[in-house]
């Protein structure tokens, strides 16, 4: 295959798909918005399991460099009712399939597996128009642009790259996080830093919980979970991070302090992420030329699988392409064909956890849904 590919994004899925490109012999150039790879930062932690990140790395050839990364004891879990009671507790053996690393370092991993010159930073996409015969014009931000006869959306939730392909456009699930951090946990927060123990700590209740994660060293970060409307976090100015704070711990005041101490001893201003998600089993005829990889094809509310699944993507693309080297269109007809059908199975589990985290019994459901006795199923 000679085509050179255009890859809009250096997220998880872009860059997987260039780097298994590249391990094929196939060029392609990432375009990435932001001007830099430390221009923001990547996110916390991710697990990456071993039946879809893991074979994307291994088809990146990459999997030496992703053991460096994992943090030993991170897989270990728990479930705590709201007045601190524990439900479930299970420590890292070693055998779990799902090992933790840092997002940002994973990223690294990836870029730094690339030839100089793949990603071109700081080129924002402002509109993308077809040609006919398969190719597309690529317009930037600065007034460039590139034509291409293989282009990949690779661009998130917001992708400019989508309108070729569906009218489709996320709408909000009804749920949002609230982030914050814990620094030096161990010694200057000992009561949060023993309730969320080596690994992830669960709370749900009703409409709403407390997620935690111990990251590198004895860093906690915390995700604060509201099934509110928008409207309701409008009328909190985040601008002033001590009374956003205040009110967000507000919706727990019943619960016990060492899992309020999460929300109001927060290192770190509180940031907001909406949820949105685009309709259950998002699919388009096929265009030829174009198609998407990641949350600009499947984003969904984040369930623990949208950076495995985008990883997948990139490497099954990447794959089929070198497979079918003369014929593009048979190449992402095998991808599309088998993408559907994977996130639509994925979505509609996502869906079903979000309600179960989120039921008047979501305590007693998680438990058994890490038990294996679910019976809402």
């Amino acid at each position: 295959m000679t085509t050179h590919v255009t890859i809009i994004g250096a997220g998880l899925g872009g860059l997987t798909l260039a780097r298994v490109l590249h391990v094929h012999g196939i060029p392609a150039t990432v375009y990435e918005a932001e001007p830099s790879p430390t221009a923001r930062s990547q996110g916390g932690m991710l697990d990456i399991h071993d039946y879809n990140g893991q074979l994307a790395l291994k088809a990146a050839d990459l999997m030496e460099e992703f053991r460096g990364l994992i943090l030993e004891g991170r897989q270990a879990m728990r479930v705590l009712d709201s007045d601190g009671t524990v439900l479930f507790d299970k420590a890292d053996d070693g055998t779990g399939g799902r090992p933790e690393v840092q997002r940002g370092e994973l990223r690294q991993i990836l870029l730094d597996s690339l030839p100089a010159g793949t990603v071109r930073w700081g080129h924002k996409v402002s509109d993308t128009r077809a040609l006919g015969d398969g190719r597309h014009e690529v317009t930037f931000a600065d007034g460039s642009t590139v034509v291409t006869s293989l282009l990949v959306g690779a661009d998130g939730a917001w992708s400019r790259v989508r309108p070729l392909l569906s009218s489709a456009t996320p709408e909000y699930t009804g749920h949002s996080v609230v982030e914050t951090y814990l620094f030096e946990a161990d010694t200057r927060h000992p009561a949060a830093a023993k309730t969320v123990g080596g690994g992830a700590l669960m709370v749900p209740a009703q409409g709403k919980e407390i997620f935690a994660h111990r990251e590198t060293g004895d860093t906690l970060h915390t995700y604060v979970g509201l099934a509110r409307p928008l409207d309701w976090f409008a009328a909190i100015d985040f601008t002033d991070a001590a009374a956003a704070r205040a009110l967000i711990a507000q919706e727990f005041d019943d619960w016990a302090p060492e899992l309020t101490s999460l929300i109001t001893d927060g290192d770190t201003a509180p940031v907001l992420r909406h949820h949105y998600a685009l309709p259950n089993g998002h699919r388009w005829d096929r265009v030829p030329g174009v198609t998407l990889v990641g949350d600009a094809a499947h984003l969904t509310a984040p369930n623990g699988e949208g950076a495995n699944l985008a990883m997948l993507d990139g490497a099954e693309l990447g794959d089929t392409l070198a497979a079918h080297p003369d014929d593009i269109e048979a190449a992402l007809t095998e991808y599309e064909q088998a993408m559907f059908p994977r996130t639509a199975e994925t979505a509609a589990e996502g869906a079903e956890l979000l309600e179960a985290l989120l039921s008047e019994n979501a305590p007693q459901r998680l438990v058994d849904m890490f038990t294996g006795h679910d019976q809402t199923r």
